[in-house]
């Protein structure tokens, strides 16, 4: 029997019926602490976002870049680890049902025996394991099957068209497609082979593509949203974080951005029909 629909899929799943694309922020757990973190997914499920990113804290993340390496830092050092990440799941799904994606290095993973069941129990709903290959990862996916957690792998530009169906078959929920080379960070503008890894990656799935790394600006997530279905902002969100951390309106800062970041929704959703029936017309 098929399993049902987790909140992920459910959610691409509403977005493709109502033409839209999704808007997935990363936040670090326990940055600046963990209620905080709680009232800040909450304000972002508020301010627009469809699908939430948590980082597991680590202390060797080697896909991030320095904002996201001092948020775990941070968050290391308020002694947070993979179990108050899932209680912190616990406490944000008694008042919210957005789809959470746990991000994490392999690493923390392995301090929980029945990861599938722990996972699951706390609500969340797919995991990304950055330093994970399909490769190694046999009776992980299977476990995560069996909990109905989705499994989401990276692909990059430098990946082969043979590793890319490796990859996506390996997947469930949506694929993420790096958009360049390197670890996470803002950026100043976008690869153009980021355009180009999502068309490649179409040809072996029909999972939903997501793009991150470097989309840090609402003119990013609006080009993003023209070839992909959905724009990951992570060291943005982070790195304001990071500035207000101390300031009472931290939190309404955090939504007020995010407002800003999908506010070109509507541009992109028009681009989007503009290019398709120039494409009918042609």
């Amino acid at each position: 029997m098929k399993a049902p629909k987790t909140r992920i899929e459910a959610r691409f799943t509403y977005l493709q019926r109502q033409k839209r694309k999704a808007f997935i922020p990363y936040i670090t757990a326990g940055d600046p602490n963990l209620e905080t973190t709680a009232r800040i997914i909450l304000e972002l499920e508020k301010s627009g976002a469809d699908i939430i990113e948590l980082g597991v804290p680590f202390s060797d993340p080697m896909a991030d870049g320095l904002v996201i390496q001092r948020a775990s830092e941070r968050a290391l050092k308020n002694r947070v680890t993979v179990r108050d990440c899932l209680e912190l799941v616990r406490e944000v799904r008694k008042q919210s049902d957005i789809p959470i994606v746990l991000f994490s290095y392999l690493n923390p993973l392995l301090s929980i025996e029945n990861l599938g069941t722990e996972v699951s129990s706390a609500g969340v709903d797919g995991i990304l394991v950055t330093d994970f290959v399909p490769e190694e990862a046999g009776e992980y996916i299977k476990e995560m099957r069996e909990a109905n957690i989705n499994t989401i792998f990276l692909v990059a530009p430098t990946s082969t068209n043979e590793r890319l169906k490796l990859i996506a078959d390996a997947c469930t929920g949506f694929v993420y497609a790096v958009s360049r080379a390197g670890v996470t960070g803002v950026r100043q503008s976008l690869a153009e082979s980021a355009a180009i890894l999502v068309e490649r990656v179409r040809r072996f799935t029909a999972l939903p593509v997501a793009v991150g790394f470097g989309v840090s600006t609402g003119d990013h997530v609006a080009e993003v949203w023209q070839h992909a279905d959905a724009a990951v902002v992570g060291s943005r969100i982070v790195a304001e974080i990071e500035q207000y951390a101390n300031d009472s309106d931290l939190v309404a800062r955090v939504g007020d951005l995010t407002k800003g970041l999908v506010a070109s929704r509507c541009q992109a959703i028009e681009a989007a029909s503009a290019l398709e029936n120039n494409l009918s017309d042609s």
